[in-house]
């Protein structure tokens, strides 16, 4: 199965489950959006890893696997990661710094860079350069890391 066709399926998944068939209580509510932010991270996590192996020559860089990689990457960035972050979610126990609520532009604009380098890098890594698309990775890798560098709890 395409990492394409999965993530769609995950996606679907994880708007199910938030979703529902009753209103949530405040606290359900709390725990939906966290754990919709958390299966996208996850999401984010299974398509970076083998790009950063690869990009670490830690297994040989695959043009064909990387490029799917970076597609599944892009695709999940297209999700509204911003919804997993209500504003009354502040203080529910999670890996997210108040800093997210307190400086919500900026952590907006953090994301939007994700968005933007992710197909950028989608698109870079389809035509198989390996060079162009090292290079692409590492500022899309950057963008993640700078938002987790501020914007959450070291664990």
């Amino acid at each position: 199965m395409s990492n394409r066709i999965l993530t769609a399926m995950l996606a679907t998944g994880l708007l199910t489950l938030v979703a529902g068939d009753r209103p949530a209580t405040a606290q359900e509510g709390h725990q939906a959006a966290i754990d919709f932010r958390t299966a996208t991270m996850t999401i984010f996590k299974w398509h970076m890893g083998p790009m950063v192996a690869m990009a670490k020559g830690k297994i040989p860089f695959d043009p064909a696997t990387f490029a799917d990689n970076a597609q599944g990457l892009a695709t999940a960035a297209r999700l509204n990661l911003l919804a997993g972050f209500p504003e009354d979610s502040m203080d529910v126990d999670s890996e997210a710094k108040a800093e997210i609520w307190q400086r919500w532009p900026e952590f907006t604009e953090k994301f939007k860079e994700l968005r933007s380098e992710s197909a950028r890098l989608a698109e870079v890594s389809a035509g198989g350069d390996a060079e162009a698309s090292l290079a692409q990775f590492k500022k899309t890798a950057s963008t993640c890391g700078s938002c987790h560098d501020e914007f959450k709890e070291k664990n």
